[in-house]
């Protein structure tokens, strides 16, 4: 039974998504390259990040640094906002690999049959705020809708920029001497404002570089992300 679900979840990671109206459902995963269980969470994030309905962003940790080998894309903001999740749910502790589901569903990131039906889960939600983004050369135009009836602010607004693909050589630490390669690095994290959601709410803000780009609407206090955007 462990073998035939196992491969369940493999076929449904390289399925082509079904087209849905609702943004994609974000996935934060809590990894670090000092983290010997992190490899297997790392590979399903590869997967995840070929999805047009999933948005898999790799958050890495700096508490395992101490073991022998520092993370080269840790921030310590990072896990502070793992932390701000713990706290949110009432959990005294924080671990990798862990996996964040639109801010709400906690799970161990190996666990790709977890992840497979939290996902489905969320790709079914009606999102009560519409996102529109507009890159025009070195500009990002942000434009959010409430849903009428639906959406209940205030939230915040958040910017994420992210690398496709960062390989590093491991030379020491629990993984040593390993080659791995991690998708959808977060390299910037900021907090554009707040939103009280009762009237349409527009943004031009600069945005150099190519890579790639979305925008999150999620409650205060860490809570549910209730829409996502990726930038084209």
């Amino acid at each position: 039974m462990k073998r035939l679900t196992a491969l369940a979840a493999a076929l449904w990671m390289s399925l082509p998504a079904a087209p849905v109206q609702a943004g994609p459902v974000v996935v934060e995963l809590f990894t670090s390259q000092g983290c010997s269980s992190c490899p297997p969470a790392d590979a399903i994030l590869h997967k995840l990040a070929k999805r047009d309905d999933v948005l898999p962003l790799a958050l890495h940790v700096d508490y395992w640094d101490y073991i022998g080998w520092k993370d080269q894309f840790a921030d310590p903001a990072h896990t502070q906002r793992q932390k701000g999740y713990a706290a949110a749910g009432g959990r005294n502790m924080i671990y990798t690999p862990q996996m964040i589901v639109m801010g709400q569903d906690s799970i161990v990131g190996a666990d790709a049959i977890a992840v497979m039906d939290t996902v489905e889960k969320h790709r079914a939600a009606e999102p009560p705020v519409q996102i529109s983004l507009q890159r025009s050369g070195e500009n990002l135009t942000i434009s959010l809708q409430p849903v009428p009836g639906r959406a209940k602010g205030p939230y915040r607004v958040h910017l994420v920029r992210f690398a496709p693909l960062k390989q590093v050589e491991i030379t020491r630490g629990e993984l040593a001497g390993r080659r791995l390669g991690y998708a959808n690095v977060v390299e910037e994290w900021r907090h554009l404002g707040e939103w009280k959601a009762t009237e349409d709410y527009s943004l031009t803000l600069p945005l150099k570089g190519s890579r790639p780009t979305a925008v999150l609407v999620q409650q205060p206090g860490h809570g549910p992300i209730v829409a996502a955007a990726k930038a084209d």
